[in-house]
Order: C-alpha cells, then sequence, then structure tokens
C-alpha cells in the first residue's frame, strides 16, 4: 500500500515555511537540502524538516496540504 507525506520544511531562522506532498519524505528532503528542485526552496534556502503526517489516501494527503 502507497504512503503520502503531507511535509512542512522550513530554513535554518525559521522564518519561511514551504508545505508539499510527497511519496517519498527521504527522497523529497534530499533533493530540497541538495538544492536539486523548485526555485522557491533554493532562494529561501529550505532545508529543515519540521514536521510531517502519513496518509494512506493521496486525496486526504493533497486536502490536508492545502
Amino acid at each position: 500500500m502507497d504512503k503520502y507525506f503531507v511535509y512542512i520544511i522550513s530554513n535554518a531562522n525559521n522564518t519561511t515555511l514551504y508545505t508539499w506532498v510527497t511519496n517519498d519524505i527521504a527522497r523529497r528532503i534530499y533533493e530540497h537540502k541538495n538544492k536539486l528542485i523548485d526555485w522557491f526552496s533554493k532562494e529561501y534556502n529550505i532545508t529543515k524538516l519540521i514536521y510531517y503526517e502519513i496518509y494512506d489516501d493521496i486525496e486526504i494527503a493533497i486536502n490536508r496540504e492545502k
């Protein structure tokens, strides 16, 4: 069964938050830390995982993220 993660990451000073959904939290955090994805997390140096929740249903995860 697939798992979906709603996660919140921040910068070192916790002044900017980024919320998203993924099916592989380890890969996604690695991508953020290594600046491999999207301009927002690169520009604001968003690399610190501060919270996540796990869901079995992608639609519930997406609704929660919103």
